[in-house]
């Protein structure tokens, strides 16, 4: 009944799924601290700069819907150019904006876009990688954009101390979106060998998993959609498969959704807290910089984690972690040291959201079906990124009617709230051995 599973080889998706991915990532980890920034320095108060920066992930939202037909009609590989191509354009507005009203039209382009080189990543790696090393291999993949979280804010600070202006860490996601772009016209598909514009056929796509894997003792799992397969079946039907998963995506769906709000929340409320506070553009990117240092460290130990103890055993520490950060942040506001408490609550949000690096992506894989994963997997991608577009409008708008320390505790509310419903539903839809 079965048979033994091949190993896997992470170079033969390493440098065409990994390496556009990292530019893409190092490029929007530079302009991510400073999008309100740039929004507060073009004149915009504390509250609209938090709803500028929430439109890079409004704009992913919107662009999960259409996303799946678009990879699936030009190709996984022609739709990240086309995403990267897309994000320039998106970027040079930003670059040239008059005011915030044009920074935000901007910035919401780069969100759409990113939902499209997300998808045709992710339809790659999911269907790649066989099943006993997936936390693992999407746990790296989460590390690949904690790099760039990491690396790209120490880029933009270098840029924003040499030019003087903050708009010119745009520049890097351009320079990155362009080299991207390049990497996957140059490479070669490692399954079909194409290179360039043209859509390869996956029909013939070698699996990496062709032999029938074992999940117990009386259950076998069939082997993994091609790529194309993948796309095609995320894009049919979104909603309708979200009717049909209601049960699940309400309940550990929501949970999901709060995760995502919570990491969604540390990315805009850290930045709008430096300009509070008053520290200058470069210093804030640093300090911000050095906490992705701290996030990226822990990607594999998070897989790690996973497979050995379970998912409950890397998502409550990080929802319980993060939780208790936006409270001592909101707590600080009124502090004199509050510039030293805004650097270590920081560096602890990074700690808590490093320890829970690609429980998402991994959740999904373990609740879709394995016959027919996709439009599950793309109805789970909508839930979780609506958590994430929700959380920075939510700071905006509680930012503008009471104190950026008011929505710091909204926030902090929310993740043991989302912690209590991972706790609850987790092992209700999990095996045991995965929980």
């Amino acid at each position: 009944m079965t048979s033994e599973t091949p190993a896997f080889d992470f170079r033969s998706v390493l440098l065409s799924g990994f390496l556009p991915a990292a530019l893409f990532a190092i490029g929007e980890g530079a302009i991510i601290p400073i999008i309100p920034i740039a929004a507060s320095s073009l004149g915009a108060s504390l509250a609209f700069a938090g709803f500028v920066a929430a439109l890079i992930l409004v704009g992913e939202l919107i662009g999960d819907v259409p996303s799946g037909v678009v990879v699936a009609r030009i190709g996984e590989r022609n739709a990240m150019i086309g995403a990267a191509v897309v994000s320039v354009v998106g970027l040079l507005v930003c670059t040239a904006a008059p005011n915030a009203w044009v920074l935000a039209l901007g910035v919401f382009l780069v969100g759409v876009s990113t939902a499209v080189f997300a998808l045709a990543r992710h339809a790659y790696m999911t269907t790649a990688i066989p099943l006993h090393i997936r936390a693992r291999a999407l746990s790296s993949l989460g590390g690949v954009f904690r790099f760039g979280y990491f690396v790209g804010p120490f880029i933009a600070a270098g840029v924003v101390h040499l030019t003087g202006t903050t708009q010119s860490a745009f520049w890097i996601h351009i320079v990155c979106c362009l080299l991207a772009a390049v990497t996957l016209l140059v490479l070669r598909d490692p399954a079909t060998g194409a290179r360039g514009f043209r859509r390869p056929s996956r029909a013939s796509r070698p699996r990496t998993d062709d032999a029938t894997v074992t999940t117990d003792a009386t259950t076998t799992e069939p082997p993994t959609d091609t790529g194309a397969q993948f796309v095609q079946e995320e894009a049919h039907g979104l909603f309708r498969t979200i009717r049909a998963n209601r049960a699940v995506l309400l309940r550990l769906g929501s949970g999901a959704g709060l995760i995502g709000a919570l990491r969604a929340g540390r990315q805009v409320i850290l930045p709008l807290w430096a300009v509070s506070v008053g520290l200058d553009d470069s210093t804030a990117a640093l300090v911000i910089g050095i906490a992705g240092a701290v996030d990226f460290a822990l990607f594999y130990t998070s897989g790690q984690i996973m497979d050995r103890w379970g998912r409950l055993a890397s998502a409550l520490p990080c929802m319980v972690g993060l939780s208790i950060s936006y409270f001592l942040l909101a707590w600080s506001g009124h502090l004199d040291a509050r510039v030293g408490w805004f650097v270590a609550i920081a560096m602890g949000m990074s700690l808590a959201n490093g320890v829970g690096s690609g429980i998402l992506m991994t959740l999904g894989a373990d609740l879709a079906p394995r016959d027919h994963p996709a439009p599950f997997l793309g109805a789970w991608r909508f839930t979780g990124d609506f958590g994430q577009a929700a959380a920075p409008l939510l700071i905006s708008g509680v930012t503008a009617v009471a104190s950026i320390a008011v929505a710091s505790g909204v926030m902090g509310v929310l993740g043991l709230v989302g912690a209590g419903i991972l706790l609850r539903y987790v092992p209700r839809y999990l095996p045991r051995k995965l929980r």
